[in-house]
């Protein structure tokens, strides 16, 4: 199977959405930020493993703090995604801070910024 593979972006979209479920609705750990939103996930094509891109709508401290709460809840979350879903091997996930839409927030406010001193 091929990384780009249908197969594999099918399992893809399939993890992130129950991924994002799981952490939305039944992990309690006050370390999680609420504004969690799960962006990306990659599946390797063996389903040994599995990387989750985390955007938090926060500083950098209190992505931290989610990302070791995650860190902490994987095997529970793990548990949840074998599940939810029907695969021959439930991938070990390992969680990655995704900062793109906050860099994309600042990028865009610094564009306006230099744009409207232009148009001064």
């Amino acid at each position: 199977m091929r990384k780009n593979s249908i197969k594999n972006t099918r399992i893809n979209m399939e993890v992130q959405r129950e991924l994002s479920q799981i952490i939305r609705l039944e992990i309690k750990d006050p370390r999680i930020h609420p504004m969690t939103t799960v962006v990306a996930v990659e599946v390797t094509p063996d389903l040994k493993f599995c990387k989750a891109y985390i955007s938090i709508l926060g500083d950098e401290e209190a992505g931290k703090a989610t990302i070791e709460g995650l860190r902490s809840a994987e095997g529970y979350i793990r548990r949840e995604l074998a599940r939810r879903v029907n695969l021959r091997n439930t991938p070990e996930i390992k969680f990655i801070l995704d900062q793109s839409i906050e860099y994309g927030v600042n990028m865009s406010r610094l564009i306006e910024e230099v744009t409207k001193d232009i148009k001064d």
